[in-house]
């Protein structure tokens, strides 16, 4: 599975993003997609992520502002990002789940300025 990520960037406090991932390859087999942060200094943690059957969770962080969705292809999966906030800045990777093996894309970088 290849995983491509785009739509980060620079933008104001308050101020939205939107993030998408495109997967290739064995698409099919992937259970969960979902997207990781990493902010200078700190661990990669998980922002969102969504199941092959819909169900979504989020970062008790990012709850109420960020959204995300899976595309009508299937093989792309957005994160809306709304009321950005200096504590969003970091790289963010979009990950791809089969079984218990996980993948990555490159990351892109969003930074929040105040």
């Amino acid at each position: 599975v290849q995983l491509q990520a785009s739509g980060g960037g620079l933008v104001q406090v308050g101020g939205s993003l939107r993030l998408s991932c495109a997967a290739s390859g064995s698409i099919a087999s992937i259970n969960r997609k979902g997207w990781y942060r990493q902010a200078p200094g700190k661990q990669r943690e998980l922002v969102c992520a969504i199941t092959s059957g819909g169900s979504s969770n989020y970062a008790d962080s990012v709850k109420g502002r960020f959204t995300t969705s899976r595309g009508n292809a299937k093989n792309t999966v957005y994160v809306q990002m709304n009321s950005l906030k200096p504590e969003d800045t970091a790289v963010y990777y979009c990950n791809a789940l089969i079984g218990v093996k996980g993948y990555w894309g490159q990351g892109t970088q969003v930074t929040v300025s105040s």
